[in-house]
């Protein structure tokens, strides 16, 4: 079981920055492919990016353009770098180190305890 460490949350005004952070404590995220979630209030839990081992990376509608996920296997650390934020996306963002099984990603149960992303307008 990996656990699972985010941070780099905060609170922005509208149109601001930041950059969160996915790494493992006393493990490796590098071989697994990484999915930032997020969850607003009263909302549930819902992919933002997701990366695979390949590179390959996909975004929801409503972040497209806006956030861009990367990996540092140096660092062991998964990054979701957030532009142009807006109130919408206050959240708890988690992220989740799953499995990849033919190309297709399978999130584990397993969550960590996510980082606070509030932006107001």
């Amino acid at each position: 079981q990996v656990q699972i460490v985010e941070s780099g949350g905060g609170m922005v005004q509208a149109g601001g920055s930041l950059r969160l952070s996915c790494s493992a404590s006393g493990s490796s995220i590098n071989g697994n492919p990484i999915g930032w979630y997020r969850q607003g209030p009263a909302r549930l839990r819902d992919l933002v990016a997701r990366i695979m081992l390949s590179g390959g990376t996909y975004y929801a509608a409503s972040v497209k353009g806006r956030f861009t996920i990367s990996r540092d296997t140096t660092r062991n650390t998964v990054y979701l770098q957030m532009n142009s934020l807006q109130p919408d996306d206050t959240a708890v963002y988690y992220c989740n180190a799953g499995t990849e099984t033919d190309g297709r990603y399978y999130a584990s149960p397993y969550w960590g305890q996510g980082t606070q992303v509030t932006v107001s307008s």
